[in-house]
């Protein structure tokens, strides 16, 4: 089997953002928790892709069905909830532009479509993100909260397509590491201690 043949999947569950700003990590810790808490079967990869943009293109291509989690700025009060599906799921990673992962996986879904790879199934679930320049940061209360019914959404449809999804019996995976959630936010120093936003005189200085 070549390295193409191992992309190939019958669902990509993937959670795109930067989990070191604030709710802009709120795709990778949707994966996170669906790894820990829920077993899926094979033919389903759950795949924390970060800002990896156009290296995502294969593991895309080689999907029949995508599911994306990711913080989108649809314009409405933060921590609301929105799935899009289908056609629609490019409109509303391009609306508004929040950093550069977004951008390189609008490109990642155009570029799939150009080549005639498109999963026939795409659906994006979203939340609507309260802050996200605070570097080092982690998620705020509002859009932590909706962690939770992301999951259960992506379970949903995961069963609505016919593939058994079932509870793990203890959590596994990413929490207990560094960049695990209970992990990191025990870990990094509060906003008082390490400036998180910036220096003004350093950024007044710039352009």
């Amino acid at each position: 089997m070549d390295a193409i043949d191992d992309m190939r999947c019958e669902v990509l569950v993937l959670g795109i953002g930067n989990l070191l700003w604030a709710d802009e990590g709120f795709g990778v810790r949707c994966v996170e928790k669906l790894a820990a808490e829920w077993q899926v079967p094979q033919g389903v990869t759950v795949m924390d892709g970060g800002t990896q943009g156009l290296y995502l293109l294969p593991y895309v291509q080689g999907a029949k069905r995508l599911i994306v989690f990711d913080a989108v700025d649809y314009g409405l009060p933060p921590g609301t909830m929105k799935r899009v599906e289908g056609d629609e799921v490019p409109r509303f990673m391009g609306a508004k532009k929040m950093s550069l992962h977004q951008t390189g996986f609008q490109e990642v879904i155009a570029a799939a479509d150009l080549t005639g790879q498109l999963p026939e199934s795409l659906l994006l679930i979203g939340v609507q993100p309260e802050e996200l320049e605070d570097y080092g940061g982690s998620l705020r209360d509002v859009v932590k909260a909706r962690l939770g019914d992301a999951v259960a959404m992506a379970v949903a449809a995961l069963r609505d397509w016919g593939f058994a999804v079932s509870p793990r019996d203890s959590e596994v995976g990413a929490g207990g590491t560094a960049l695990g959630m209970s992990a990191y936010e025990a870990g990094r120093p509060s906003a008082e201690a390490a400036s998180r936003i910036g220096d003004a005189r350093l950024f007044g200085s710039m352009g």
